[in-house]
């Protein structure tokens, strides 16, 4: 194997582009209609949004660090296309911060879409007056360390989701979903059809005609209720 490939501390190719159509459908659905449409389990959990409100959409560019060490961090950032978004498996560790302002500058320089952070970051009023999308686990003003090791474009754990690079990134206010690529147009379907099916119910919650008659049903069979 080369010295160059080593586990745990490399860098692996690019994956492959996401259709800039795609991206812009994807950028016109919530993040509920998306997660109801993988059967409500494929979500990120336990990040917190540290900017305004802008959306996220984008091609995952993962990393892999060492908590509290955000060297490969860097590399991401230095090889990520226009509208990627970085990812980073920080170990869900909070004690030091692993991006603040000035990475949050080189990233929207290069056109980075949006950090994904299952860790901490710092210098959070200036992701939020820029508006830079941020998720991250916490945050807290110690920096970070720049010694390795760490990998980049490898599979990550980021809040009990498994993403690979590659994934399309949709973040909002309700959270964060990552799209497999082979999956993206059946998804995007499945997420218009749920969207037309809440319209629906909402025209019927609100003209008082919502049919209601399960919830008994339901409750019978469980022998709640007689």
């Amino acid at each position: 194997m080369s010295q160059f490939n080593q586990p745990g501390f490399r860098v692996l190719p690019m994956p492959a582009p996401i259709s800039a159509e795609i991206i812009s459908a994807y950028e016109k659905v919530v993040t509920p209609h998306i997660s109801d449409s993988m059967q409500r389990s494929c979500g990120v959990i336990g990040l917190q949004r540290y900017h305004r409100s802008k959306k996220l959409v984008g091609r995952a560019i993962t990393a892999k660090v060492r908590p509290g060490d955000n060297m490969m961090i860097h590399k991401a950032i230095d090889i990520a296309e226009p509208g990627d978004v970085i990812v980073v498996d920080g170990g869900g560790d909070i004690t030091q911060a692993l991006v603040g302002e000035l990475m949050q500058i080189h990233a929207q320089v290069r056109g980075v879409a949006g950090f994904v952070i299952d860790g901490a970051v710092r210098d959070i009023a200036a992701f939020y007056a820029a508006d830079f999308p941020c998720y991250a686990r916490g945050n807290t003003h110690r920096g970070p360390f720049k010694e390795g090791p760490g990998e980049v474009n490898v599979p990550v754990a980021i809040g009990g989701l498994v993403i690979s690079a590659g994934d399309l990134i949709v973040g909002d206010e309700d959270g964060l979903v990552a799209i497999q690529p082979d999956h993206l147009s059946d998804v995007l379907a499945k997420a218009h059809d749920q969207a037309k099916r809440e319209e629906q119910r909402k025209i019927a919650i609100r003209a008082g005609q919502d049919k209601r008659g399960w919830i008994d049903e339901r409750l019978k069979a469980l022998g709640v209720i007689a």
